[in-house]
């Protein structure tokens, strides 16, 4: 229902009411039927529920199995390691999205609050659930408006809008009905909204909506559906299906291969399970977990917030950012741009010598007298954004409110748009008024209006919103200033053009986007004018194909249309909530991976929809915090570049060790296959390989998300959405390493078992230390282990040596020899190992030279 374009009478009649509000029995009727005025919080999942589902991955369950079976046939080793690796899988997993609940909660509290209420015609304060439609609500300065309400009556009152609209000022509301059509929140100048605040006036408004009906239910409703996965999560999720199915095909054929050979059964279930175990890196999904744990802990040098760990990730995919502009790349805090004077246009601090009672003298005073802003000793000044921004530039040429007392005033009103003051000059009286251009220029005498209207007009298409002032003097003071006789006959003092202008660090941070090839798309409430203005000073509107429409445009494009566009629209002004998320889910459908920023309420549904959602950890509400999945800390644009780049980085990190971790356990799967085949025993027990699996595997697998990032990292563009994990050569580097070192450590088997040597023992050593060569070789795609520096990853140093340590005690230490069925070395098979292991680190060298040249 387009409740704006109704008159009052109208709006009464269909809702069942009057002037005097409801009466008690109709309300209470009304309550039962439609249910209290908040929001719902959707369907719950219970804790339990939400901990289950960490376990429907097929890597888990086939992990699962793998347990389950080795406790069966008596390897409780084996079924304790993996289960403490699954359980603590799910329970980051678990913990992730049990915070997820808080941004309903967050919703709920911010729409508590206490109602002024009409009802049987007398003023009652109620709990504002207890609100039906028709209830007439009285509202004035500092109250939280508590539903969707119809302006009835009003005097002077602005309401607060931000939250809700992204409007950086107050809105002047109006009680007359509307013509308009298709109008979005921000132009419903007769309406306001439940989860706003009145900061100037009053008025008495009816009930409309309530609960989920309110456009803040509209939102929640939003926020209950599912978020998509990340990037990786896809990723591995598809990775994950189809290992599984290659471990689960080559288990079953090995298992018949040797039951046919007439092999003893137990044996081989054995041997399968080795093979699964040996196939599935157990360590990854442990590895890449604690990598990004540590990401998020270094973002927060730089101000940012990781409050879902795959956010880190997912940033470094990041195609689109889709920004907020009020707060976001803009200071939030309105600014005097330019004056108008004397026919020339000034910037503030730049005007002429001031003379007494000249028009420069005269303009600055009624910035500072016709003004509800208040001064403190301190010099601070707080008020209405835009009377802050005159009364800011006052103050700079020493002139105050209080040099000329108030004597009178007729009050600003949304249908005059005039506000006008009177002072003592001296013996004289003195009248200041400002207010909208095309109502103040015809009521001045001795002016050339067109020429002045051009002036407006130009200032307007700076996207400044544009105050003009005037004066008058009287010889006595009038008892009831009436507007119709004391404004008009005025003499023309000036124009001011004012806008909330960009952040100084912003036109820089989107640079910075475009050159790492994202990019910046402005969504707005406010105005288009001011938001295209705004967008071309920072560089997001830099070309003729790059254009702006408004949320009434967008309206009337359907799927397809907008699909074609969707890529040059970089601004979008006048938008409601569901057109953000409609531009969010447009810009995925083309195949982008989108962060949205914003800080208020009619951002949390596209925050959440967003492949990551960001907001403002100053300037935010709490809504805004908890839907998005990372925060600013500093409300500042250019912290996300710092962000994308630390994402991107920790990404390629994760390439490196599933490149490791992928290479180490298709070696192990070829000496488990093919030893049999060759007619030698199975190299490894079950124990050697979770050994490899989570020690020798995880610790430099971790350590390798402390690699720096390489030098092009902001100069290429995003990878595409379709890439593989074992795109771009990784694939061809894991089969031909892996091949490579099964092969090693195979004839390392045949010649010790010839030889009559440990050769369990020397299998194990070799395959083990042949990968922290591996590790060392991979730190960089193309740069030579040497030229990056030996220690400029110490935590990767430290981790390999720690390995090295490791394996010598198990190969050494008795107690330890019982656990893992390892044997001393000799000097001689101590030295053939060393040899035998650097095969490897030094044909990755080889690879990566052939590569760089």
């Amino acid at each position: 229902m387009n409740w704006y374009r109704l008159g009052i009478e109208e709006t009464f009649e269909l809702l069942g009411t009057g002037k005097k509000g409801l009466s008690s029995a109709n309300a209470e009727e009304k309550l039962s039927l439609l249910g209290l005025n908040e929001l719902s919080a959707g369907k719950k999942n219970g804790a339990w529920r939400i901990l289950l589902a960490q376990f429907k991955d097929v890597m888990i369950l086939v992990l699962l199995v793998a347990a389950i079976i080795s406790g069966i046939i008596g390897d409780l080793t084996d079924t304790i390691v993996i289960l403490v690796i699954v359980l603590f899988n799910a329970l980051i997993g678990f913990f992730q999205e049990y915070r997820a609940e808080k941004a309903m909660l967050a919703l709920k509290h911010m729409a508590l609050t206490q109602a002024k209420v009409l009802r049987d015609g007398k003023p009652v304060w109620l709990p504002a659930t207890l609100l039906v439609p028709g209830d007439l609500v009285l509202l004035e300065a500092g109250c939280a408006v508590p539903a969707d309400v119809r302006i009835v009556s009003s005097v002077n009152i602005r309401i607060e809008e931000a939250a809700l609209t992204g409007e950086s000022e107050s809105v002047d509301k109006v009680s007359h009905p509307l013509s308009q059509d298709g109008l979005a929140l921000g132009d419903q100048i007769n309406m306001a909204f439940k989860g706003t605040f009145v900061s100037y006036g009053r008025a008495d408004a009816v009930v409309v909506a309530t609960g989920m009906e309110t456009e803040l239910g509209r939102i929640a409703a939003m926020l209950q559906q599912d978020e998509p996965p990340t990037p990786l999560q896809q990723r591995m999720a598809a990775f994950g299906k189809k290992l599984s199915l290659l471990v689960l095909f080559l288990c079953v054929v090995f298992f018949l291969a040797g039951w046919f050979r007439g092999e003893n059964i137990v044996k081989m279930v054995l041997t399968s399970i080795s093979l699964a175990v040996a196939a599935i890196p157990e360590a990854l999904t442990a590895v890449i977990t604690i990598s990004l744990a540590l990401a998020a802990k270094r973002m927060i040098r730089f101000n940012c917030l990781i409050k879902k760990l795959p956010a880190v990730e997912t940033l470094g995919a990041v195609s689109f950012i889709c920004t907020d502009k009020t707060g976001t790349l803009t200071k939030n805090k309105m600014h005097v741009e330019e004056i108008f004077v004397n026919g020339q246009y000034y910037p503030p601090g730049t005007l002429p010598v001031i003379r007494e009672n000249d028009n420069i003298n005269l303009l600055l005073h009624a910035f500072a007298l016709n003004n509800d802003a208040l001064l403190a000793e301190d010099n601070s000044i707080t008020g209405d954004s835009t009377e802050v921004a005159l009364m800011s530039v006052a103050t700079e040429y020493n002139i105050k409110g209080s040099i000329w007392p108030r004597l009178a005033e007729i009050a600003f009103d949304a249908d005059r748009k005039l506000m006008t003051t009177f002072h003592h000059d001296g013996e004289r009286i003195i009248s200041f008024t400002k207010g909208a251009p095309d109502i103040l220029l015809p009521l001045c005498r001795d002016i050339d209006q067109a020429r002045l209207q051009a002036q407006v007009d130009l200032m307007a298409k700076r996207g400044d919103r544009i105050l003009g002032f005037a004066y008058r003097y009287w010889n006595a003071l009038p008892e009831n200033p009436d507007s119709a006789v004391y404004e008009r006959d005025l003499h023309f003092l000036g124009l001011t053009g004012i806008i909330d202008p960009p952040r100084e660090e912003v036109s820089e941070a989107v640079r910075e986007c475009k050159a790492a090839g994202i990019v910046p798309v402005m969504i707005t409430g406010d105005h288009p004018l001011t938001a295209s203005t705004i967008a071309m000073r920072i560089g997001i509107l830099d070309c003729s194909k790059d254009i702006t429409i408004t949320g009434q445009q967008l309206s009337e494009m359907d799927n397809e249309q907008l699909l074609e566009k969707i890529e040059i629209i970089k601004v979008y002004a006048r938008v409601s909530p569901e057109q953000k998320l409609r531009i969010v889910k447009a810009l995925q459908q083309k195949g982008h991976y989108v962060a949205m920023t914003g800080d208020g309420v009619n951002d949390a549904p596209s925050l959440k929809s967003a492949n990551i959602g960001i907001a403002m950890g100053i300037a935010g509400t709490d809504v805004a915090k908890e839907a998005a999945h990372m925060i600013l800390l500093d409300d500042n644009f250019s912290t996300i570049i710092k962000a994308v780049r630390e994402g991107r980085k920790i990404y390629d990190n994760i390439l490196k060790f599933i490149k490791y971790l992928m290479t180490t356990n298709s070696s192990e799967l070829l000496v488990l296959l093919l030893g049999p085949l060759l007619g030698m025993p199975i190299a490894l027990l079950p124990i050697h390989i979770l050994w490899i699996n989570l020690v020798s595997d995880g610790l430099p697998a971790v350590s390798l998300s402390f690699e720096k990032a390489e030098k092009n990292i902001m100069k290429r563009p995003p990878r595409p959405a379709q890439e593989s994990v074992f795109g771009n050569g990784r694939g061809l580097h894991m089969i031909w390493v892996g091949i490579l070192m099964a092969a090693i450590t195979l004839a390392a088997q045949g010649w010790a078992i010839s030889h009559g040597l440990h050769w369990q023992t020397i299998v194990f050593n070799v395959l083990c230390l042949s990968q922290m060569g591996h590790v060392l070789a991979i730190r960089s795609e193309y740069q030579s282990f040497f030229k990056i520096g030996v220690f400029s990853n110490k935590p990767l140093i430290s981790s390999v040596m720690a390995v090295l340590l490791f394996q010598f005690l198990i190969t050494y230490l008795p107690f330890l020899q019982s656990v893992f069925h390892t044997q001393s070395l000799s000097l001689k098979e101590f030295l053939i190992v060393g040899a035998l292991s650097t095969v490897i680190f030094l044909a990755v060298e080889i690879e990566k030279a052939v590569k760089s040249r």
